[in-house]
């Protein structure tokens, strides 16, 4: 049962969230972790950050911040304190893991600051899983609580995604997994695939705590009205590998097909995109630029629907961008497996086709083309006001919380 917010102001809970990837940077995590701090501190915890430079998805560190070890502000009334880090969006396996090693090293620095802090909970994002280790220290020096937010499931998705194989590297990284794991007071997980597989490894002190979305961001913004013209498909997000969408842009003929594809974005497929645009200013393909988060909501509304993809199944991912969707009332188009599509499916909130099969996509994409909209539409917006509501889970995160102090 939740106790009342005046209660948890007495306690005055304090925490501090440990991760590689936060705000100015754009992307998925950077949001979720932000609105994840926003809703706690607008219930009375006192919230601080320990982060990195931020570098994300250029792999270059921000203009303001190089040539510094350590920088300390304030953002949105929430203190941060980030340390250098060895920046690279490299696909190469290495450099990779030379970055995630840095931060891992260099977090430690903050040990001063966490003691200071008196926290009740340090809260660490996984991946990377090299990260909770250097949570778990702090937590021995500083009299905090570990809990381990985990969005990826590492080493698990590494492996399905290629980028390391079966190995003695792998069942390193599979002990240190379960080491961390029961050093934990408890393990976060975005999914319920997440929570079933970390329940199976032994593990019972495990909390579902989806991504979600803020359904107030969305409310009373302008919808598309496209009704008259060509049906406008977006995708906001990481131009990425594990994205595809480079593939989608050379498989699919849009502009065949009385629709329009706008892609927002950056990353390391996004000049191969804007250079395939220019070579194909018939292909029905328009990038747009990059958007930052505070626009997402406004964007999105303009459109008619929203294209998800995956090339590969990662076990216990679902994307944030599904919820951002239902709450613009926006059809997917789904390119994926796993828990995302069943939420799809079971929902009746789009189409779903296989990870990299261009022609199930295209063939959904004809169908939504044709399709009456309007009920899909409407059984998203509800969702993400009631059921994927991220105030509502944040809420009862913190009830969640104060019965584990």
């Amino acid at each position: 049962m939740l106790i009342s917010i005046s209660k948890q102001n007495d306690f005055h809970m304090k925490i501090i969230l440990l991760t590689q990837y936060y705000s100015p940077e754009m992307g998925a995590p950077q949001s979720r972790l932000f609105e994840m701090l926003r809703g706690l501190k607008q219930l009375g915890v006192e919230v601080s950050v320990v982060t990195a430079m931020p570098n994300y998805p250029e792999g270059r560190i921000f203009n303001g911040y190089r040539g510094r070890f350590v920088k300390t502000e304030v953002r949105d009334g929430i203190d941060i304190i980030r340390y250098w880090l060895y920046a690279s969006n490299s696909k190469r396996t290495l450099p990779r893991i030379f970055s995630m090693l840095s931060f891992s090293f260099t977090s430690l620095f903050s040990l001063r600051f966490c003691r200071k802090r008196k926290a009740d909970f340090i809260i660490v994002e996984s991946p990377p899983l090299t990260l909770a280790i250097s949570a778990w220290l702090l937590t021995l020096f500083c009299g905090a609580r570990l809990v381990v937010n985990v969005s990826d499931l590492w080493p698990l998705s590494a492996l399905e995604l290629g980028v390391i194989s079966k190995g003695r590297f792998y069942s390193l990284l599979h002990r240190l997994e379960g080491f961390i794991y029961k050093r934990s007071a408890s393990i976060l997980g975005q999914s319920g695939e997440i929570v079933d597989y970390i329940k199976q490894r032994g593990n019972n002190n495990v909390y579902l705590f989806r991504n979600g979305v803020d359904f107030e961001r969305f409310r009373g913004l302008p919808s598309s009205n496209n009704s008259d013209t060509k049906r406008k498909i977006i995708y906001a997000g990481l131009l990425g590998f594990a994205q595809g969408v480079l593939n989608i842009c050379h498989s699919i003929d849009f502009g065949s097909k009385a629709v329009e594809f706008h892609i927002y974005g950056a990353g390391s497929e996004k000049d191969k995109i804007v250079n395939f645009i220019k070579d194909n200013p018939q292909c029905g393909i328009v990038y747009k630029g990059t958007a930052g988060r505070d626009e997402i909501p406004a964007i999105l509304k303009q459109y008619d629907g929203a294209l998800i993809p995956l090339t590969k199944m990662i076990y216990g991912a679902v994307p944030s961008k599904i919820y951002e969707a239902m709450a613009a009332g926006l059809p997917i188009l789904f390119s994926g497996e796993g828990e995302g599509a069943r939420i799809i499916r079971d929902n009746k909130l789009g189409w779903v086709s296989a990870p990299g099969n261009m022609q199930e996509l295209s063939d959904n994409i004809d169908a939504f083309v044709n399709a009456d909209l309007s009920d899909i539409c409407s059984r998203g917006r509800i969702l993400a006001e009631t059921t994927f509501n991220r105030p509502n889970q944040v809420k009862n995160l913190l009830g969640y919380l104060e019965n584990l102090r």
